[in-house]
């Protein structure tokens, strides 16, 4: 019985977030340059390539250094809102060995990454906004950096409709908040349409969706295609399952893991219906079955639930491996 306290406090800890942290960054160096650049679809006016920095060791190391500032960030959200009932590093280190899983996306900077990390940054302002009628400002600012990135590229649009329903279920977004929430969206077309940057009607790129099940037969991509179903499935599971059990606290609770429940949900559609962009939610899918990981962690009482946090860690590593060898 002390001997699984121990692992369980290990697992919960700074020393094995750090060890996993070192094992993402060794992969992404070893993966720099070896694994495919995975292509991704235009903004609506404009094109971002799916590697925002050329592959090699530069765009490895600032990749990383993201990933570990998104998890900083999310160590820092749960300090100050509590979205997981136990102050531990779990969900960091499970969202690290998810990216250790994918060298695809953990090997270059590329706009999963960035999508994730607009992400977190937006939650810090969702989370100070609770009951709070006067965050018009936030509301503001958060839509109109979301539309500016879907100028660039379309999958950021997932996020509007995730932070819009975030903000009312903050009790937040009141007749004022909705139209803040407007103006920030329409803000950046104002700019690139009014200073004549763009012209809507020959600049606008449409969104191109393929079917998952139209590039099944390509072989570089079967591992990716079956670990991120892997992903998808195993989040849904974890989060009906923990549903029953975060149901029962307090409101304030209940509401910031709503919100990332509905991202988990708009990032599975995503992917299901956008095989082109699929590597760009990855990090955003992974984060979400991290947080998941952390509650059904946290929230249980069995003693020997480090061996299933022992086996999701195997598994990662093995699935990261077979794709460098394969």
């Amino acid at each position: 019985m002390k001997r699984d306290e121990q692992y369980i406090d290990l697992l919960n800890g700074r020393t094995f977030m750090t060890v996993t942290g070192i094992l993402l960054a060794i992969m992404a160096v070893m993966a720099s340059g070896r694994v495919p650049v995975a292509e991704a679809s235009s903004g609506i006016f404009f094109e971002m390539p799916t590697v925002l920095v050329k592959p090699g060791l530069p765009s490895a190391l600032i990749n990383v250094a993201c990933l570990v500032g998104i998890g900083a960030l999310m160590l820092l959200v749960n300090k100050v809102f509590s979205f997981v009932r136990s102050m531990t590093c779990i969900f960091v280190s499970a969202f690290f060995l998810l990216e250790f899983a994918v060298p695809i996306t953990s090997s270059v900077f590329n706009t999963g990454t960035a999508l994730c990390l607009i992400l977190v940054l937006g939650v810090l302002a969702l989370f100070a906004s609770y009951e709070d009628m006067h965050s018009q400002g936030r509301i503001y600012l958060t839509m109109c950096i979301l539309a500016a990135a879907c100028l660039w590229q379309w999958a950021f649009v997932i996020l509007i409709p995730a932070f819009a329903i975030g903000f009312v279920y903050m009790r937040a977004m009141d007749f004022r908040g909705f139209l803040a929430m407007l103006l920030g969206l329409a803000t950046p077309f104002w700019i690139v349409i009014g200073l004549g940057i763009v012209n809507p009607l020959t600049d606008f790129k449409p969104l191109e969706i393929n079917a998952v099940w139209a590039s099944l037969d390509l072989s570089q991509m079967r591992l990716l295609v079956t670990w991120a179903a892997v992903v998808a499935v195993l989040s849904i599971i974890l989060t009906v399952m923990n549903l029953a059990t975060i149901l029962n606290y307090r409101l304030q609770f209940r509401v910031y893991n709503a919100f990332f429940i509905v991202v988990t949900i708009l990032s599975v559609l995503a992917m299901c219906v956008d095989y082109r962009d699929m590597v760009v939610f990855m990090p955003l899918l992974n984060l979400c079955l991290a947080i998941q990981i952390a509650h059904s962690f946290t929230l249980s009482t069995q003693p020997k639930r480090h061996y299933l946090m022992w086996l999701f860690a195997i598994a990662t590593l093995a699935v990261g491996i077979s794709s460098l060898t394969l």
